[in-house]
């Protein structure tokens, strides 16, 4: 039950921090975004190493790093799509690529999650599938490449979800910090070595600030929660962000939701519940 709290906890929080960056990534260049935005969740997640105390050990900070440079190619990816793309399309669409991969990743390692669990994963997919359901004109102009880039972005998001959870137990923070500071590393000198700029826009600071430190608490939310349930379970959690997401693109931006994706938030709450069943 603790795993499946912290995991909910941490798709609300991604999906309020996807809400902020989609917002920066309008007032902005992508590459600002990411960086700055990681920048805040570096300092962040180093405040927390003394709070949250562990062992350092190369192989969680190794694991770390490299879930770090998955992550963040697939943060540009995604931040361009949604720059791009309508927000209440390309966060699914992502989501439901990031979900499958740890799922079948920890069906694969040898995770049996109980018949009622493994029902409320299948209707965590369908959920996802269900709110990317975008039929409106504003999704259609866009065309396919915003969508391709929130396939690849899941892809990446997945990646991070498998390898921060090789990690060895007992590493406090320090797998996250090791990935943020790949990351940063990372985006930093793509962006110098072809002349990106790193200024944000007018008003975006604050914004891509949120966006960062919500991002670092909700990777905080997911290593607690898989030190403590099955990967299979918390992955697909964790990935039902969207339905926060697309809330406050409604309430917020005045996106609409048509019916299916108004169902779709509908089997997330579901979902969860079968899994909390479990």
């Amino acid at each position: 039950m603790t795993a499946v709290v912290l995991a909910t906890a941490c798709a609300l929080v991604y999906g309020t921090a996807d809400f902020f960056g989609g917002l920066a990534t309008r007032r902005s260049r992508v590459m600002a975004v990411v960086v700055l935005s990681q920048l805040a969740g570096l300092v962040l997640v180093a405040g927390l190493l003394p709070v949250l105390p562990g062992t350092p050990t190369a192989g969680g900070v190794v694991w770390g790093m490299a879930a770090g440079v998955s992550g963040g190619v697939a943060l540009v990816l995604f931040y361009r799509a949604l720059a791009t793309g309508v927000m209440s399309v390309v966060a699914p669409v992502t989501a439901t690529t990031s979900a499958g991969l740890p799922v079948l990743f920890g069906l694969a390692a040898g995770e049996r999650p109980e018949p009622v669990a493994l029902g409320g994963v299948a209707l965590a997919l369908v959920a996802v599938v269900m709110v990317s359901r975008d039929s409106s004109p504003a999704a259609a102009g866009r065309g396919r490449g915003p969508v391709l880039s929130a396939l690849a972005a899941g892809a990446g998001f997945g990646g991070f979800f498998i390898l921060l959870d090789q990690a060895p137990d007992g590493g406090g923070m320090w797998p996250l910090f090791g990935a943020r500071l790949a990351s940063v590393t990372l985006i930093a000198l793509l962006a110098l070595s072809t002349g990106r700029t790193l200024r944000p826009g007018p008003g975006a600071l604050w914004t891509i600030i949120v966006a960062g430190a919500l991002d670092m608490v909700a990777n905080v939310l997911f290593l607690l929660a898989t030190e403590r349930g099955m990967l299979a379970l918390v992955g697909v959690l964790a990935s039902l962000y969207p339905a926060s997401t697309l809330v406050l693109a409604r309430y917020v931006l005045g996106e609409r939701l048509n019916a299916v994706q108004t169902a779709g938030i509908g089997c997330t709450l579901a979902a969860v519940a079968l899994i909390a069943a479990a």
